[in-house]
């Protein structure tokens, strides 16, 4: 029997009027990596913001790791990546990954090699001495990556991870995201890059504040009869206007 990490029930939610989710429910299942697609607006981070507890459902209920959001204590489980990076700018990137990495309670004698690690995946251990204020944006979503690892979290969330991320290192930061898969990571991540969303076990795609799809990424090309999933999401926009 699959294990739920992440279940969303019938979740309602809408800002000044203007309705963002409707009725939204699905579940992710342990040592699963799960796409989250759509076009801007279309209630991505904003989902992730009411799974996590840190805006308030309208209606439904979120849970994740069998407790109810919001709740605090679970959040040491949990490695997040939000759509904007929230790093001490004064610091260098070393300092930053030893400050979070307190933070997620990790045994001194193990956080350098923590920090390497961590640092080596994301391709800036030559610049951890760095302070972050000189960092370009590509580098600093690089580091709030890092940052996301720390620990071995039971549970990745990652609003688009890999914006200003070349090639050749996006590449890298997937090889390592199925490698935390394999030690029992579960990963929910949002993409504008439909390429990626090929790289997942199961595809999730909002339009209008609506779940339309929910699927491996090989049974909606073959559902939608198209070779990508760029296409898959084209066609079912095109269907949804």
């Amino acid at each position: 029997m699959n294990e739920k990490v992440i279940s969303l029930t019938n979740i309602f939610k809408s800002f000044d009027n203007q309705v963002v989710l409707k009725n939204i429910s699905f579940n992710i299942n342990k040592k699963e990596i799960v796409g989250l697609i759509g076009p801007s607006g279309a209630g991505k981070s904003t989902a992730i913001k009411l799974m996590l507890g840190m805006e308030k459902v309208d209606d439904g209920t979120s849970t994740i790791l069998n407790t109810t959001m919001p709740n605090r204590k679970l959040l040491s489980r949990i490695g997040y990546m939000a759509q904007t990076d929230a790093l001490y700018e004064q610091l260098n990137g070393y300092e930053n990954l030893y400050f979070f990495g307190q933070m997620k309670g990790i045994k001194k004698k193990l956080i350098n090699d923590t920090i390497n690690h961590v640092a080596r995946v994301v391709d800036l251990e030559n610049d951890l001495n760095k302070r972050v204020s000189n960092y370009s944006g590509g580098m600093k979503r690089r580091l709030s990556l890092a940052i996301a690892l720390l620990g071995n979290p039971e549970l990745l969330i990652l609003d688009e991870p890999t914006v200003g991320i070349d090639p050749s290192l996006r590449r890298q930061i997937w090889q390592e995201l199925h490698k935390q898969k394999e030690k029992g990571t579960t990963i929910l991540l949002t993409t504008h890059v439909m390429d990626e969303a090929e790289w997942t076990d199961r595809v999730l795609l909002l339009l209008g504040g609506q779940l339309i799809a929910d699927n491996t990424p090989y049974n909606l090309m073959k559902q939608y009869q198209v070779d990508s999933i760029e296409d898959v999401f084209l066609k079912a926009e095109g269907g949804n206007n």
